[in-house]
């Protein structure tokens, strides 16, 4: 009688082998959808950037009301000050002086700046999604050219908010300054704008990239879209960071905008040139270099919080039209 050569082999001997604990197989950092079309970018910007800067509005006001250069010495100027005294002399309203002027200017100007971000760091990338120089040029192309965009309607909007009746509105604003200083006022603080903005976005743009990508690896689980709470947070997180670290190391040259910007309204020096220069050593010998740092604490509680909103805002349309454009080509 034969007999059976079968072997049994005990069940623990078939148990899969277990991974070592930094074996990660799901966490992948997803690669940048390419299916959104210019126009869609473009519209993702202008909401982003028109819930942003309508959000933070009165905190842009206080910052503005704390760097606006007075003729007389200035004694020193805190958030509380600078709020109670905007209440107190034009009333609650006040804070949001200037509003339309920004929600005409802050749109249009987002949508460059997104639109152009994304296409040039598709462009500059490589294919790499963790190119941290071609985020930073990226965000340096983008400042230049939605600055020339919101520039005019940046200077109206500073003008209003500390005018104090000066002007009676967006329209009466670019009227007189058109008739009494000429076009060139709307741009005599671009060049220091590109200036503070150049360093701004490239410092933000890298900041939030390499936040966002580590926050994704922390939490692979949320990494794709915005469809959870978590997912919506990572942006949320990401934007905050880079908003405030990128307005911390600038406020001196937002300072100086604010002067070319405000000069000659409501007892602000008027200045010879627009000069960065110049204006820089008028603010130093009137209130030493402690008046470069000016309104740095209301600006980065403006930009944290303001990048937070932007970049989720952006993150869910972009995500909506991914979605749209998915169903589209499914169908």
């Amino acid at each position: 009688m034969a007999t059976e050569a079968t072997t049994k082999f005990p069940e623990s001997d078939l148990r899969p082998i277990p991974q070592p604990p930094d074996f990660h197989p799901a966490i992948i950092v997803p690669a940048q959808n390419t299916t959104l079309k210019f126009w869609q970018l473009m519209v993702a910007g202008s909401i982003a950037g028109s819930v942003e800067h309508m959000a933070m509005f009165p905190v842009d006001t206080v910052k503005t009301h704390m760097q606006a250069l007075r003729s007389c010495p200035i004694k020193p100027i805190g958030i509380r000050q600078a709020f109670r005294s905007i209440i107190k002399t034009d009333g609650p309203s006040a804070l949001y002086r200037g509003i339309w002027a920004m929600g005409l200017g802050a749109g249009p100007a987002h949508a460059v700046y997104f639109s152009f971000y994304e296409v040039s760091k598709k462009f500059l990338s490589g294919g790499n999604p963790n190119n941290s120089a071609a985020h930073a040029i990226s965000g340096v192309f983008a400042t230049i050219s939605s600055d020339a965009v919101f520039t005019p309607m940046d200077m109206v909007k500073q003008r209003l908010q500390i005018g104090n009746g000066t002007y009676k509105g967006v329209w009466d604003c670019i009227k007189r300054v058109t008739r009494e200083e000429g076009f060139g006022a709307f741009y005599a603080s671009y060049r220091t704008t590109v200036l503070m903005n150049a360093p701004f976005t490239a410092v933000h743009f890298t900041t939030y990239e390499a936040v966002k990508r580590g926050l994704r690896e922390m939490l692979p689980e949320h990494a794709v879209g915005v469809e959870d709470e978590e997912g919506w947070l990572i942006y949320a997180t990401a934007g905050a960071a880079a908003g405030g670290l990128a307005a911390a190391v600038t406020t001196p040259l937002d300072v100086v905008k604010t002067q070319l910007q405000c000069q000659g309204v409501c007892g602000c020096d008027r200045f010879k040139s627009s000069s960065i220069s110049d204006v820089f050593r008028t603010i130093v010998k009137k209130d030493g270099y402690r008046g470069l740092a000016r309104g740095w604490l209301p600006r980065m509680l403006f930009h944290a919080p303001a990048a937070a909103i932007c970049w989720s805002t952006y993150e869910t349309v972009k995500s909506f039209f991914q979605d749209l454009n998915g169903e589209a080509n499914a169908a």
